[in-house]
């Protein structure tokens, strides 16, 4: 079994990512956790894991630091970054410092988890066929640069965030219909509440406004087309529920600092 570290400030995350995935059937084992890279880092020291699983921005010590002091210490242990999408110069020093992958938390599922996991498999295998426990099982690599369908797949059951039943209805939603219309009003009549009370809620629950929310998973959705596929600019747009594409080009540079075109071209850059 490879030995994993999980690093990340927000508890539910963290919990999360332990939870959702059987990992010893995919040869890995979760042993230890830390709330920030300071906490990692002398985790590291002692007991030095085969792979870590960091958050990029947490508190005393970020990701990307903890990755750059792992490898001037001499640890060779991988390292996956969980990101937002604001945090694309953090994931670029990440990846110069040795970074393996990244994840976007938006769109974290069981799916990409594992489809991650099965590569880092692969190349902790490749370079060190003895694991500190047991030699994991073989696992086919999934391949991370697969051609997307026609309509990307929708996660029916988005990470929760919330207690609250009403809020989560409405997340699950949004992750099920990002691509229609989909406004404070109709949320409201949704789940039988109040626009005010609900626009007030979900901010207060969620810590972001509902249409800031839908937008970051529109965008999302929209670095998976650009990624992944060459389809142009205004027909990801389309898909993702952007009717306009001057307001897909504003959310999207307003959310990630870069214009859908200028993204595409840097991820490309960093290959």
């Amino acid at each position: 079994m490879w030995k994993v570290l999980l690093v990340e400030d927000e508890v539910f995350v963290r919990e999360s990512v332990r939870e959702i995935i059987a990992w010893e059937e995919l040869g890995f084992k979760v042993e230890g956790e830390a709330g920030n890279g300071a906490e990692a880092l002398e985790m590291i020291r002692s007991n030095p894991p085969d792979l870590v699983l960091t958050d990029i921005v947490m508190p005393e010590m970020d990701g990307v630091e903890l990755l750059r002091r792992t490898r001037e210490e001499g640890y060779a242990s991988k390292f996956v970054m969980l990101t937002c999408m604001s945090e694309f110069e953090y994931v670029r020093q990440a990846m110069e410092y040795g970074a393996s992958n990244y994840i976007l938390k938006l769109s974290m599922s069981v799916n990409t988890l594992r489809e991650t996991l099965h590569k880092m498999n692969a190349e902790l295998t490749k370079n060190n066929p003895s694991p500190n426990l047991s030699q994991p099982v073989s696992i086919p690599v999934a391949s991370m640069e697969t051609t997307m369908p026609s309509q990307p797949a929708h996660h029916a059951s988005p990470r929760e965030i919330t207690s609250h039943p009403e809020v989560q209805k409405i997340l699950q939603y949004i992750h099920e219909h990002y691509e229609q219309d989909i406004t404070v009003k109709s949320m409201s009549g949704y789940v039988m509440m109040g626009e005010n009370y609900v626009s007030a809620l979900f901010k207060k629950k969620t810590g972001r406004t509902l249409i800031h929310y839908l937008h970051q998973v529109r965008v999302d959705k929209a670095i998976a087309y650009l990624l992944q596929t060459d389809l142009p600019v205004h027909e990801i747009g389309l898909r993702v529920g952007f009717v306009n594409d001057n307001y897909f080009i504003k959310i999207f540079k307003r959310l990630t600092g870069f214009t859908p075109s200028k993204y595409r071209q840097h991820s490309k850059d960093l290959k």
